[in-house]
């Protein structure tokens, strides 16, 4: 796009400059309702942004902005934008275009956005914002439209035009100019109107019908200033703390959240969409939480794009909500289609959303319903758009464009002539006179007109030739044959290259009066050739006419090799005449060739003659097509000739692709071609291909070679990054380093490591096979050499280009202090259980490889129960079953030469104890016993703590729990009852658990009965009525919708009281939605998945003959609020 030309437009060539300052930084402040950003960091992406500038009406301008994506992971995604939601990619047209190139050099995007023929509607505030994943940037500029300014006319004169272009004395004198500029001066001057003051008072819906009567053309800036004004001089309002903003814009499929605070919070609120009430359902969420009144919108569409209003009492605030649809993309692209005249063809693309518009070009120019005539026709089946061509022309040739707002695919004609087949030929004849001769042939298409000859000599029609044309049939028809009309009659259809030839071959009748005998004499035709050798393509019909002569009329023989051939019928059949013997074969067959020899004989003599029979044929189709190798976009196909060459030399070949799955096949050439390796290209890189090849010879095309194994265009990756050395051994070096940054479609197959001495440039593969990790070890290296390493990455395209070190290495062992690092769980005393396994890893490190010796109480292990395993960089001790034995303290040493290490590991292995001993009762008074015991003899090996006593008595022998984890060898029994006699045993307690076996009291314990007398006294009833009275009262409560809740009290009183539930005053009938329950005087009103109506204030009413009673709460039922999405 050419930038704007108009010196009087100074922001137009300064449109790319950088945008160092912003002219309006509230602007630039300004939050959007209902936007929010996704966005973590803010940076500075732009190299060059656009620029503020004031344009000539009708001119064309251009913006541009360049991006660096040197330190981005990824492609940026650029977003035209005016005002503060209007995408401009959905305007994109022949007013507004947009171009993204991009610099591989550099890494930098350039973004260029061209307003062709400015009008004043494209004045107003647009924003750039370039994302990349975490990352994100903005700028703002302006544009400014201004008339095209008319120069001072210094000379009323020049005010004079004259029309024409023959120069001043041309024409007419044209005053237009000088009129205009009178009208101007006598303008009556109209009575001032302040339309902001009409604006601040009328409602947004009203605002588009204001600006169009008072003339003004930028709506969006008219807003912006407008809110601007509201912000300075703020509507005072008795019944909203906090109106709505003015606008909010929201994405399509999403959900946005209007919300007002009012005055007083148990007021009442309606919202109203363009001037109609709006019903809470799902869609539309109402929610009320104190002061504030919430209208939620979820799954917005393109309808909810409308006025808004909240209406407290008898005042109201506006709104308007913008809803912003997506960009369309494609999901299938368009396919190259390669068809031949008056062929259908149908281009289908795939898009993401049902019911979008494709715009449809061709060449560069809109196809659309008012210029498709009767060529083109569009079609719609759910997300798949079809432009369909009826019947394909060579005008029709071209590349054809699908565009949605969000994407584009193009895709190529090609269109070839039809080529014309021959279903039947013409046949020889051979008549006598007066017969009648009919040539018949038939062609594929029945519009193909043609022209019949006759030696060369175009024929023309008479009573006697007549030539029709029926169909797919022409027919040459000769009445009354005569011998003039013997000859060779050939049909030329009209536009192709193409003859069609027969032979009429006309019989005379001879009487010959006077008898003789001629020896017989073969009259072969001179036009044969050398050796007699006729040339027949597979498939026709020959006919081998030979003349004889002869008296009397010889006996004729005829011999393929040692073969006689007499059938009259059939395939291959002898036709004899009087002075004519023709030899035909129907449909040539490769088997027919071969040498002839026709015999003749009479009692006069006897005629010789050999015939040699050639058959060809369109050769055999190429075998072993494969793919040798590949590229980006290209690929390397071989093959190997045909077999057979049909007998004639094959010219070259024809090459065709398709993409697997698909069944189009495209022609890559169109000229013959000649050798037996080709280069495809223009492919797209991680698109399987298929490959067949045709071979072509003077006789025509063979059949298709079978497909090629499929494969994909791809290329080599990147080198791998971050190659670093690891460790180095007196023979062995470690290598790490990171995958490619690019990789592509191929993938990533493996790396090869590769050596050399330093100064030498012969390098040696250390792996044989690629290996998938990012780490190697280079063995066999030669001590104290310094050596060079790289590594490449292969995949399927080959190698790529290498990651080398960028210093030698010198191959010697590092050496390193040995040093133990014991796992923070191992510097405490381990305990395990008998026969619980033991496995300790305690990994060390040191170079060389250290000496690691296993210790246990200073004593080297020599335990065959306890297992070792040492490797480079750990020590294993395990144990598989655990013994009381194994307890000790174990101690690892590693040493170096005179360097050591070493680490204690004690280890203790616990079981259960063994149960108390010597218990005995020490003394019984009233109900209470006295025990004591000695501890076990087997503690376990660990601490006892803690001991459960149990008793029994004699009667019933069923064991209780007095005690459990008693800490002391001794404890008093209580509250045994009279007249019992109780045994007693105890079990000892370590970390293990409880003892086995307990250990039981030698003695018993008996509780001897008193004489005790029980004197009650006298029963005296209580009365026990009492009015209602509330002992736990409702308690206020906020619930979340959708989620049961409940209201509890309690209340005491007798008679039983009757129980009544009410909401806001109103009894609760029997609502299914409530369920009441009455337990021993606990309340409960049970309220399933309450809804916002659900809200309000519940009393509860006991009621019985003494009085009443009755408590109350507020229940309040708010939405949850759900995290804004990320956009």
């Amino acid at each position: 796009m050419p930038e704007p030309q108009n010196p009087e437009a100074q922001g137009d060539k300064a449109a790319a400059a950088p945008a160092d300052k912003k002219e309006d930084p509230e602007e630039e402040e300004e939050h959007v309702p209902g936007e929010d950003s996704q966005m973590s960091e803010l940076g500075g992406l732009f190299v060059l942004k656009p620029e503020s500038v004031t344009a000539t009406k009708g001119k064309d301008i251009t913006f541009v902005a360049k991006v660096d994506s040197s330190s981005l992971t990824r492609k940026p995604a650029m977003k035209w934008l005016k005002g503060k939601w209007l995408d401009l990619a959905s305007k994109a047209g022949k007013h507004m275009q947009f171009k993204e190139t991009y610099d591989r050099n550099t890494k930098i995007y350039t973004y260029e956005m061209s307003i062709i023929k400015v009008v004043d509607g494209d004045a107003g505030g647009y924003r750039c914002e370039v994302t990349s994943k975490d990352k994100c940037d903005s700028c703002t500029f302006d544009i400014s439209v201004q008339a095209v300014q008319e120069e001072q006319q210094a000379n009323i004169l020049e005010a004079f035009k004259r029309s024409g272009d023959a120069g001043e004395d041309a024409g007419d004198l044209d005053f237009s100019a000088l009129l205009k500029k009178r009208e101007k001066k006598q303008e009556i001057p109209k009575e001032e109107v302040d339309v902001w003051e009409i604006l601040k008072a009328a409602k947004p819906c009203d605002y588009e019908k204001i600006a169009f009567q008072y003339g003004i053309t930028d709506l969006r800036g008219m807003l912006k200033r407008l809110k601007m004004m509201k912000k300075t001089e703020p509507e005072k309002t008795d019944a909203f703390l906090r109106k709505l903003d003015d606008a909010y814009s929201v994405e399509k499929g999403k959900k946005i959240t209007l919300t007002v605070e009012v005055a007083d919070p148990d007021v009442q609120v309606k919202w109203l969409k363009n001037g109609q009430e709006i019903k809470p359902s799902a869609k539309y969420v109402f929610e009320s939480v104190g002061n504030k009144r919430s209208l939620t919108i979820n799954k917005c569409n393109l309808s909810d794009d409308a006025a808004y209003e909240c209406v407290v009492g008898e005042e109201k605030c506006f709104t308007e909500v913008f809803v912003k649809e997506p960009p369309v993309t494609i999901t299938k692209l368009l396919d190259d289609v390669h068809t031949v005249v008056g062929e259908r063809v149908d281009f289908e693309v795939e898009v993401s959303e049902e019911g979008a518009n494709v715009k449809w070009m061709k060449d560069g120019v809109e196809i659309n319903r008012d210029t498709a005539g009767s060529k083109y026709r569009f079609k719609k089946d759910g997300k798949k758009h079809m432009l369909i061509i009826n019947e394909a022309t060579k005008e029709d040739v071209g590349m054809y464009y699908a565009f949605t707002t969000g994407g584009e695919s193009k895709a190529e004609l090609e269109v070839e002539e039809k080529e014309l087949e021959v279903l039947q030929s013409i046949a020889d004849l051979t008549l006598k006179a007066a017969e009648q001769a009919v040539f018949k042939c038939e062609v594929s298409d029945e519009k193909v007109t043609g022209k019949w000859f006759k030696d060369g000599v175009e024929v023309q029609a008479s009573d006697r030739i007549k030539m029709t044309h029926i169909g797919r049939i022409h027919k040459l028809t000769i009445d009354d044959v005569k011998p003039g009309d013997a000859g060779d009659y050939s049909f030329v259809p009209d536009g192709h290259a193409l003859s069609i030839s027969a032979k009429l071959n006309f019989l005379e009748i001879k009487i010959d009066y006077v008898p003789r005998q001629d020896p017989p004499k073969i009259h072969l035709d001179t036009s044969l050739g050398n050796k007699n050798t006729i040339i027949v393509v597979a498939g026709n019909k020959v006919r081998l006419d030979v003349e004889i002569t002869g008296e009397p009329a010889p006996t004729v023989c005829w011999m393929k090799e040692d073969n006689v051939l007499s059938a009259t019928e059939g395939r291959v059949r002898v036709d004899m005449r009087k002075t004519l013997c023709s030899l035909v074969l129907e449909g040539a067959e490769r088997s027919d060739e071969g040498p002839y020899t026709i015999t003749v004989t009479n009692p006069a003599g006897e005629d010789k003659a050999e015939l040699f029979v050639k058959i060809v044929d369109v050769p055999d189709p190429p075998e072993n097509v494969k793919c040798t190798s590949v590229g980006e976009d290209n690929a390397t196909v071989t093959w190997d000739a045909p077999s057979f060459d049909g007998g004639v030399p094959v010219k070259g070949y024809l090459m065709e692709r398709k993409k697997v799955g698909s069944s189009r096949w495209t022609k890559l050439n169109f000229d013959v071609y000649e050798s037996t390796t080709y280069e495809a290209k223009k492919m797209i890189e991680g698109v399987l291909y298929e490959m067949r090849v045709f071979a072509v010879n003077s006789i025509g095309i063979s059949q298709p070679s079978g497909n090629s194994k499929p494969f994909m265009p791809i290329a080599p990756t990147s080198e791998p990054t971050c190659l670093t050395v690891d460790d180095v051994t007196d023979t062995t070096c470690a290598l790490k380093w990171r995958p490619p940054e690019k990789i592509g479609a191929g993938g990533i197959d493996g790396y090869i490591i590769e050596y050399c001495k330093e100064g030498s440039d012969q390098w040696v593969q250390a792996n044989q096979q690629p290996v998938e990790k990012n780490q190697f070890r280079v063995k066999e290296l030669p001590a104290g050499e310094k050596m060079l390493f790289r590594v490449v990455c292969v995949n399927m395209a080959g190698r790529s280009p290498p990651a080398t070190l960028a210093q030698g290495v010198t191959i010697r062992e590092i050496m390193e202090n040995p040093k133990i690092r014991l796992p923070r769980h191992l510097r405490t005393k381990l305990i395990s259980l008998v026969g619980e396994k033991v496995n300790l890893v305690i990994p060390f490190q040191g170079k060389p490889r250290p000496i690691v010796t296993w210790f246990k109480d200073g004593v080297p292990l020599d335990d065959k129960t306890v297992g070792t395993r040492t490797s480079e960089v750990d020590s294993i001790l395990f144990i598989r079953s655990a013994e009381r034995a194994h307890s000790g303290k174990y101690t690892l040493h590693v040493q170096i030469e005179n360097m050591s290490d070493s680490a204690d590991i004690e280890i203790q292995i616990v079981d259960m104890p063994g149960p108390p001993i010597a218990v005995t009762v020490t003394d019984v008074w009233g109900f209470n016993a006295a025990l004591e015991w000695k501890p076990p003899k087997d503690d376990g090996n660990c601490e006892i703590i803690g001991y459960t006593i149990q008793k029994a008595d004699k009667k019933t022998k069923e064991w209780f729990t007095v005690y459990e984890h008693n800490r002391r060898p001794s404890c008093t029994v209580s509250d045994l009852v009279m007249g019992n006699e109780y045994s007693f045993r105890v079990f000892s307690e370590n970390i293990c658990g409880l003892s086995n076996d307990a250990g039981i009291s030698k003695n018993t314990a008996v509780i001897i009965k008193t004489g005790l007398a029980y004197n009650p006294a006298p029963y005296k009833e209580k009365d026990m009525n009492c009015s209602p009275k509330f002992t736990a009262p409702l308690v206020d409560r906020s619930v979340v919708a959708g989620y049961a809740a409940a209201i509890s009290c309690a209340v005491r009183g007798y008679p039983k009281p009757k129980i009544i539930w009410m909401k806001n005053n109103m009894i609760i009938g029997e609502d299914p939605k409530f369920l009441m329950q009455n337990n021993q005087g606990v309340l409960t009103l049970n309220i399933r998945k309450p809804g916002l109506f659900d809200g309000g204030r519940y009393t509860c009413r006991a009621i019985n003959d003494l009085g009443q009673d009755e408590v109350e709460c507020k229940l309040e039922v708010r939405v949850v609020q759900e995290k804004a999405e990320k956009k």
